[in-house]
């Protein structure tokens, strides 16, 4: 596995979050997990012409007109993280309505509800 991508996954998801993400690709097939981190985090998210932020919009943006919830989640994820707020997102959503249709962004408004309700601190900890 490439150091670079390895890197990058972690800067977008956490080390421990990265390490649970790509485990579970790893279990699924092993080449996957690769070129995930290889080619996908370790080269085209490493490229130099657009910032992590815009990136992960593009993406998010993707990823509801694609109708794929599991990259959504994941994308929403790395987004917060990549300095993208919960505003953003769902303005980037909304925005998905006319062009991917509306019950791809409904989808993808509850998915984005979801991972924001995550992220929130648990009330009485």
């Amino acid at each position: 596995m490439s150091e670079k991508g390895l890197e990058m996954l972690q800067r977008m998801l956490g080390e421990s979050r990265a390490q649970e993400v790509r485990g579970a690709w790893e279990k699924l097939s092993p080449d996957f997990a690769r070129y995930v981190t290889d080619f996908l985090a370790g080269d085209i998210w490493a490229r130099p012409g657009l910032d992590l932020k815009t990136r992960s919009l593009i993406t998010v943006a993707a990823m509801t007109a694609l109708g794929r919830p599991n990259g959504l989640r994941l994308n929403i994820e790395m987004a917060l993280n990549n300095g993208v707020t919960e505003q953003e997102i769902l303005e980037a959503l909304l925005h998905m309505a006319p062009y991917a249709g509306f019950p791809a962004c409904w989808e993808g408004l509850l998915i984005a509800n979801e991972v924001f309700k995550q992220r929130q601190p648990q009330k009485g900890s």
